[in-house]
């Protein structure tokens, strides 16, 4: 018997063995459930000369062709991607609405004996749920802030915080951006609606009872937008904020994106991205530094003349409630260590609503 749910829960998603996309592979670039796995009935070409025919000739012709298409690619998954799969196998499947492609894909997989199911709707109920999260409703999370200037470690320490069990939301992870000049990631960003199930997914696993620590960013994370709901919470959110020496924040900048600091191209390009207030003989002396190879002079230089006087700005802005102030004076582990526990206790102080 084939079932239907609109239950996109973390618990009710994570009760199926697999997620299986059946929309074409460029539709599933796009966006797709957390965890999906893309088995097309038919792929990009397919699907784009099936729906020619089916507006310009023959409709009848369309849905001859497109289901003997859809029926090869169903033999294909079911020996190849499927093929190791026993009579126990839980598959939740959808399409862009529910319609004939998950319907094509779960009545073979009904008459295999797999109890399947397919989410009414399909993709767009999970869209509808994201947007409504996001955009609609205000986040019920109690955000607190990982604030402080650019290298003194944020990222590094929201992560030796989540080890001692603290709720985080790790925004450059799911951007795949550091929120940078310098940020961008190898394999580029998600697009924004991929963004925004990452977050939805991941707000989704956090108990809004406690406390979720996510490091300040601005609105947007490289090319992507952090949505109205999500903003207006952080925007409120107190703050715990980082402190550390500006050597100390150069050599941390310069250990953590040492890529495009081997790669004195890369490094010019993304300094003749700088915005246009930064005067041109600036420019051209940090230029010189990159190209002669003084990175840490270069790093030192950006943040005491580009990114203290925006973070200051960003800081008179927002007027944050700061709950406390944690220094890290190297980049010794003993020290991360140290500030990674003060930021715990700090959190622990907290009392719920």
């Amino acid at each position: 018997m084939i079932r239907r749910t609109t239950d996109l829960s973390p618990s009710a998603r994570d009760g199926f063995d697999a997620i299986l996309d059946v929309r074409s592979p460029a539709e599933f670039a796009l966006d797709h459930l957390p965890g999906a796995i893309n088995l097309p009935v038919l792929d990009d070409a397919q699907r784009a000369a099936v729906g020619t025919e089916y507006v310009q000739g023959s409709k009848f012709l369309a849905r001859r062709t497109g289901a003997a298409m859809v029926a090869r690619n169903i033999a294909a998954h079911l020996e190849q991607a499927l093929g190791d799969r026993d009579g126990s196998f839980r598959p939740l499947v959808y399409c862009w609405r529910g319609g004939q492609r998950s319907g094509a894909m779960v009545t073979v997989m009904d008459q295999v004996g797999w109890p399947v199911t397919v989410l009414d709707g399909g993709y767009q109920t999970w869209r509808r749920q994201v947007k409504a999260a996001l955009y609609d409703t205000p986040l019920p999370h109690r955000l607190v802030l990982l604030d402080g200037p650019t290298g003194a470690g944020k990222t590094a320490l929201l992560g030796a915080v989540a080890v001692r069990g603290v709720q985080t939301l790790d925004l450059e992870a799911l951007a795949a951006h550091r929120g940078s000049l310098f940020g961008a990631m190898p394999g580029g960003q998600p697009s924004q609606k991929a963004f925004e199930s990452r977050l939805h997914d991941a707000l989704s696993r956090l108990d809004p009872a406690r406390p979720v620590l996510v490091e300040a960013e601005s609105s947007k994370i490289g090319a992507r937008v952090v949505p109205p709901s999500l903003w207006a919470a952080m925007t409120a959110a107190p703050a715990i904020r980082l402190e550390s020496p500006v050597e100390v924040r150069a050599a941390r900048t310069v250990r953590d994106y040492a890529a495009i600091a081997a790669d004195p191209e890369a490094l010019d390009r993304a300094l003749t991205r700088l915005p246009r207030h930064i005067g041109k003989e600036s420019v051209t002396a940090w230029r010189a530094l990159a190209a002669a190879g003084e990175v840490e002079a270069l790093a030192t230089e950006l943040i005491v003349h580009h990114y203290d006087p925006a973070y200051r700005r960003q800081g008179v802005v927002h007027g944050r409630v700061e709950l406390a102030r944690v220094g890290i004076a190297s980049l010794d582990a003993a020290a991360q260590a140290e500030a990674a526990g003060q930021v715990a206790a700090a959190l622990d102080g907290l009392r719920p609503d």
